[in-house]
């Protein structure tokens, strides 16, 4: 009974390593710098530079149905799925827009100008310049559903409906973690505001 347990240790301890190294695996990916213009409690105000993205458009603004598509056919991009079989380095995080004409784009690392980005198999993706923007941002944690983006999408409305600051546009939903990951998710919940 005693070498059970100790075989079942061994397995629970080797688990955790795994899981431990796969969630830190992705401290090294590049991210859009922004810099924060105010707080309100747990509400950035966050202003974000022009950016390069591969975009695609989704069948609709369901995290849970549309998603998952959505990550593949960029992802599929970025993999070698364009005209130069190139590999393009992941970054964090992958945004989903969330209004009617639903869409999801990763940006593209910043060494990178248009014209140096391979042209995209097909038109289901495409290389657009996304302008700078003012976002009023919350994060939460954990695995996310459109359940819990709808709840966060809730409390960031009410807070800026609480500090009077006006919003545009759909909300937005970006994910920074790989699916194997299971601690220190982070989850974003935005909105671009009107700030002067």
């Amino acid at each position: 009974m005693s070498k059970l347990l100790w075989i079942v240790g061994i397995v629970v301890v080797l688990i955790t390593v795994v899981i431990l190294v796969a969630s830190f695996s992705n401290k090294g990916i590049e991210t859009p710098e922004y810099e924060v213009l105010k707080k309100y409690g747990d509400v950035e105000i966050r202003k974000y530079p022009n950016m390069l993205v591969a975009k695609t458009s989704l069948s609709n603004n369901s995290f849970e149905n549309a998603g998952s598509n959505g990550f593949r056919t960029i992802a599929n991009y970025i993999f070698g799925g364009n005209e130069g079989n190139q590999k393009i380095a992941m970054t964090a995080p992958v945004v989903m827009s969330m209004g009617d004409s639903a869409s999801m784009y990763f940006v593209m690392p910043k060494q990178y100008a248009k014209d140096q980005l391979p042209k995209p198999i097909g038109n289901n993706v495409s290389i657009v310049e996304e302008s700078a923007k003012v976002l009023a941002v919350l994060q939460y944690g954990g695995f996310s559903s459109d359940k819990d983006i709808k709840k966060n999408c809730e409390i960031l409305q009410q807070e800026l409906t609480k500090q009077n600051v006006s919003t545009k546009g759909s909300f937005m939903y970006m994910g920074y973690n790989a699916p194997w990951d299971v601690v220190n998710r982070r989850n974003e919940v935005a909105i671009e505001v009107k700030w002067e």
